[in-house]
């Protein structure tokens, strides 16, 4: 992410820090503008087609200009560094004021939980995606599409955290996200190791739960297709589907407590 600073760089650092000016402002936007684009695309690919990747970089782009005007050259902090920290901060930010997920699909996505816990009773076991989309009348594709966008709800949940002791207590893996109260740059950068633990938490997982939950949210196989490359059964694939993801919320619910 890193670039090594050019003598022109140099020059427009020192002008910047002097002046002030616009001139100079839109010239440094324009040699870091590659941090807006990397950060939206991979927080683009966590989030529902419904989010607009313009509106994200508008977000990014407000963040980039905040550290430039925020930025202090002689502490021990690269630009770069402390721009993609703001950058990201900026667009989680604003997804977290907007109700990115529309009504529709968190709608379904309620109606899918509650049916795989109706059903998990009446079972005695994970219901698979064809038996809840029997339940309630839909196709599996759908339950399936609900099922994710449930999971990309909670891992960038656009709700505020409870306050300690007051509130009901809400779950999911979403509650675990960096929040806006630590006073420095580097204090903020510390809270985004919740993704590192995050992905230490998939590495935990065993090898069928792994691949499973990469060909489902990487891959965006259905949980038929995954069954058809591991040559396991849809419901046998739900099962380890739906065990995965309560291992990594679980993991992650243990941050915040």
């Amino acid at each position: 992410m890193s670039k090594q600073t050019s003598p022109l760089e140099e020059q427009l650092w020192d002008t910047w820090m002097k002046t002030k000016s616009s001139e100079t402002a839109d010239e440094l936007i324009k040699k870091y503008i590659y941090l807006v684009n990397f950060h939206v695309s991979r927080i683009s690919t966590h989030l529902p087609g419904s989010v607009s990747k313009d509106d994200l970089k508008s977000l990014g782009m407000m963040g980039l200009f905040d550290a430039l005007k925020k930025f202090e050259p002689e502490r021990d902090l690269k630009f770069d560094t402390y721009a993609s920290f703001r950058i990201r901060g900026m667009i989680l930010d604003g997804l977290r004021k907007e109700d990115w997920l529309p009504r529709s699909v968190r709608d379904k996505a309620k109606q899918v939980e509650q049916a795989a816990q109706t059903l998990e009773q009446s079972y005695q076991r994970p219901p698979s995606s064809t038996e809840i989309a029997d339940y309630l009348g839909m196709s599996a594709l759908e339950v399936e599409e609900a099922v994710k966008d449930s999971l990309f709800a909670n891992v960038l949940s656009m709700e505020d955290k409870p306050k300690d002791g007051a509130g009901d207590h809400k779950e999911g893996i979403g509650y675990t996200l960096p929040d806006n109260h630590a006073s420095t740059p580097e204090q903020r950068l510390i809270k985004q190791e919740d993704y590192v633990e995050l992905e230490a938490g998939i590495r935990q997982l065993n090898e069928n739960e792994q691949m499973v939950v990469s060909l489902f949210y990487k891959e965006e196989l259905t949980l038929t297709e995954i069954g058809q490359v591991l040559g396991l059964t849809t419901s046998r694939i739900s099962q380890i589907h739906r065990k995965a993801i309560f291992k990594l919320r679980n993991s992650l619910n243990k941050l915040s407590q």
